[in-house]
């Protein structure tokens, strides 16, 4: 099936039903989402973050 084939059968469905497609797209595929988004969002998680006013006033650890 080809994607104007595919898009033609989606524009068919019920509204809910879209959105049930659509979510589930979103939520399942990830292939859209740019690798160092989804590394950022890692590091996040783990808590290998620091307050953006704290990088930006203080020096770093290490750093005389």
């Amino acid at each position: 099936m080809s994607a104007a084939e595919v898009l033609a059968e989606f524009k068919k469905l019920p509204p809910g039903e879209r959105k049930q497609v659509a979510e589930t797209i979103v939520l399942e595929d990830e292939s859209w989402i740019p690798e160092s988004f989804r590394q950022g969002m890692a590091d996040i998680e783990a808590g290998r973050v620091v307050d953006l006013n704290v990088a930006l006033s203080e020096t770093p650890p290490g750093v005389s």
